[in-house]
């Protein structure tokens, strides 16, 4: 097979890592035109108060005689602390917070959240996962070679809180996800979707312990049960106001000082190290390239700035050591094992049993049934 020249595109920072991009005659990306076409048309980077408004009446009315009126998962980050400040602060909405620990947070994402917490004067619900199931979890990821070693981490936190919202009678959970930040999808090659067939079968070939207290959430029960017939719905409410990064974070510094990361996702040392070290070192992927390219197209980061960014790491081989040291500990490895899984043979979710066919008729079933939508009209 013909080896692809390395391509940079002209426009945003995407690359030939994403190994389907497409490259029109001027070297602009698939990814810019689906901003350009599809997106932009559709979004106002300057929010929609109408709409907004007519959300906050409804979320306001249907929590009436309830002590909450809404749901919030709160991870520490610039997204999640906005929307919690914003729907306190600025809309009078009562918001129950939601907070998972899934044995990773570094000390300034519990900080951020406790200082959220305080000032606002909410009430939270904590969950704490398992540490012994998600720790025998995520080594069976390790083990599996595939890119995605974020899935177990990321589905626990999904999973409890859509699970809570159902239990409890939740109409309504906020969240953090947003075109501004956001607009540029992570290619497929290098996340794969809330695939829970593909969890349980790495873990039944390489886990060791029965997952009894990890709770799950498929998507056929997210996209259709939960949302159609529990009525749940999932507001992006960042996609609905002025919502511009370095602004954000200067106002959380102001009112709660708030501490920011070096990047996006970095609240976790877990996700830190995956992000910073075993996708770029192992696969050759860089996250950070989706997050500059969606901050050029909406305006704020410059090209230059990401290039000049990228020349290094995501952050130093030291940290990167001490946190691999740290996460061997945690999963029961050596050092040494856990090289000889990074020079392991790459896989994909090929190479197991998964729910892409399904995960992709479930998302067309929700298209039909109207409850695909961005944000509550």
């Amino acid at each position: 097979m013909e080896t692809r020249k390395y391509q940079v595109c002209t426009n945003c920072v995407m690359d030939t890592s994403d190994s389907k991009i497409v490259f029109d005659e001027k070297g602009v990306c698939d990814h810019c035109h689906n901003f350009y076409e599809n997106i932009k048309p559709n979004w106002n980077p300057q929010g929609n108060a109408e709409e907004l408004n007519r959300l906050i009446e409804n979320i306001k009315r249907d929590g009436q005689g309830k002590k909450y009126d809404c749901l919030i998962g709160l991870s520490g980050g610039v997204d999640s602390s906005y929307v919690a400040y914003s729907a306190v602060k600025k809309w009078g909405l009562r918001p129950l917070i939601f907070a998972v620990d899934t044995c990773w947070n570094l000390d300034v994402a519990n900080k951020n959240i406790q200082k959220i917490i305080d000032k606002l004067g909410v009430d939270v619900h904590y969950v704490k996962i398992d540490h012994d199931e998600m720790m025998d979890l995520q080594l069976a990821f390790f083990k599996s070679q595939v890119p995605y070693q974020d899935t177990p981490q990321d589905h626990m936190i999904f999973a409890s809180l859509y699970n809570f919202a159902a239990e409890n009678g939740f109409k309504y959970i906020l969240t953090g996800g947003n075109y501004s930040t956001e607009c540029v999808r992570e290619p497929n090659e290098w996340v794969h979707e809330n695939d829970i067939r593909l969890i349980k079968d790495i873990h039944k070939r390489f886990g060791t312990r029965q997952l009894k207290h990890m709770k799950f959430c498929g998507m056929f029960k997210y996209r259709l049960y939960y949302r159609y017939f529990k009525g749940i719905r999932v507001c992006k409410v960042l996609d609905l106001v002025p919502y511009f990064k370095k602004e954000a974070i200067e106002e959380l510094q102001n009112e709660f000082g708030w501490e920011p990361y070096a990047n996006k996702h970095f609240e976790s040392i877990f996700t830190r190290f995956y992000e910073g070290y075993w996708l770029p070192k192992k696969f050759g992927y860089d996250k950070r390239r989706a997050h500059f390219s969606s901050l050029i197209l909406t305006g704020q980061l410059s090209r230059d700035e990401a290039l000049e960014i990228l020349k290094s790491p995501p952050y130093s081989e030291d940290t990167a050591m001490e946190d691999m040291a740290f996460i061997c500990n945690e999963m029961g490895i050596s050092v040494d094992e856990f090289k000889e899984l990074m020079a392991g043979e790459n896989k994909t979710y090929k190479d197991y049993k998964n729910g892409y066919s399904l995960i992709h008729t479930a998302r067309e079933i929700a298209k039909v049934f109207g409850v695909e939508r961005r944000n509550i009209r």
